[in-house]
């Protein structure tokens, strides 16, 4: 699916992972997000028949279930359940997305660069002998992107956490070493 496309369907995700991406004014891809099993892609475009406001990408292998907008919106109509359990869903996106309006117009990036970590450690992460490892192929420009900082402020978060021994890094993985400690720094403890 791809940002400002009218929708033609709806997408059931029933394993794998997506990225859901929009492209700022200066042309830069910002991450919106991440879904997987079990989640509805493109379901608000087709509800008000309107473009999708975001570009969804795999990450990885996905199985999907492919609905036409059409069918998709007679299905919501005709099922007040479906409609609710909609609403629910949307209202969850809608206040994680007022979460991280105030989060950018009051952290530092650093704050935003952990909670992004938190994030990714609580609905991705592997737990092992050595901490929480996310082994998501995140660039450092897309982490950027996501947090709303600069890559520059991103790399310098990195290895601040790293100095700390909060995380440790490898290419295209992070393990969290102190999920506590990166929870403080998150919401802006020191």
């Amino acid at each position: 699916m791809h940002e400002g496309l009218y929708p033609e369907s709806v997408l059931v995700l029933l394993e794998g992972l997506v990225k859901v991406t929009c492209v700022t004014a200066s042309g830069r891809e910002s991450i919106l997000g991440f879904c997987g099993g079990g989640e509805l892609i493109g379901e608000l475009a087709a509800i008000n028949e309107q473009p999708h406001g975001s570009t969804v990408t795999t990450i990885g292998p996905v199985r999907a279930m492919v609905v036409s907008s059409r069918v998709f919106r007679a299905f919501v109509w005709e099922r007040t359940g479906a409609a609710i359990a909609i609403l629910r869903m949307l209202g969850d996106r809608f206040r994680d997305a007022d979460r991280r309006l105030v989060e950018f117009g009051g952290g530092d990036a650093l704050g935003r660069v952990a909670s992004r970590l938190v994030e990714l450690c609580d609905t991705y992460g592997e737990h092992s002998d050595r901490g929480v490892t996310i082994a998501l192929p995140l660039s450092q420009d897309e982490l950027a992107g996501w947090a709303g900082c600069s890559p520059k402020a991103v790399v310098n978060s990195l290895q601040t956490l790293r100095r700390l021994e909060i995380i440790e890094t490898g290419r295209r993985q992070i393990t969290i070493l102190d999920v506590a400690g990166l929870r403080s720094r998150a919401a802006g403890v020191a």
